[in-house]
């Protein structure tokens, strides 16, 4: 079992940033490769990751329980993942914390479990591949923050003759899937984070 802490900052207001962590399909669509399958609803989340391996692509498939605390801004989660050929398996558990004002932080503490041909490298490199996928999440919800702040709701018309009638809101737009996860950018975002893990060693 490896355990993971690790804390990562959205540059947007809490109060912003909460309600969209608080909508599984808004997260997924920050995680790059990441889908929820269109059966949800009996309190499992269900979904895939795509990672492209060069010409290859592979799919993990999972499932997640989900225990909001709104008033502690606190998200348990319990999940377990198999790969398409079945050969590795994968369970994860942990608590994710958001907490800040106009910066929010987001504290990650759990374990998780590999075993199959993965679990080598999972124990070895899980925490950095972790890390950086959290880099990547980050800076895609903040990107989602952004976009539906643009577009809000436009003023409405005031009343008088000569006036055009206010045009109806437009519904915020659904944040779109991230990019297809690509194993050798976040393979080498993980090796930068185990690099500043050695120095960061090294200084104490």
């Amino acid at each position: 079992m490896v355990s993971i802490s690790e804390r990562t900052e959205i540059p947007a207001p809490l109060d912003e940033v909460w309600p969209l962590l608080s909508d599984p399909a808004t997260v997924a669509s920050c995680i790059p490769g990441a889908q929820l399958a269109p059966d949800q609803g009996d309190g499992l989340w269900r979904g895939s990751i795509r990672v492209k391996f060069g010409p290859t692509v592979a799919v993990f498939r999972g499932e997640a329980t989900l225990d909001f605390d709104h008033g502690a801004r606190r998200c348990t989660i319990e999940g377990r993942g198999i790969d398409q050929r079945g050969a590795s398996r994968a369970l994860a558990s942990g608590v994710i914390t958001a907490s800040g004002g106009p910066t929010t932080v987001l504290d990650i503490d759990g374990s998780f479990t590999v075993t199959g041909p993965l679990e080598t490298f999972a124990n070895a490199g899980g925490v950095h591949v972790a890390r950086a996928l959290l880099a990547e999440f980050s800076g895609n919800m903040a990107k989602v923050v952004a976009e539906r702040r643009g577009a809000g709701p436009a003023p409405a018309a005031a009343e008088g003759a000569g006036r055009e009638p206010a045009a109806p809101p437009q519904a915020p737009p659904r944040a779109p899937a991230a990019a297809e996860l690509s194993a050798a950018r976040l393979l080498w975002r993980a090796f930068l984070s185990w690099l500043r893990s050695l120095f960061g060693k090294g200084r104490t």
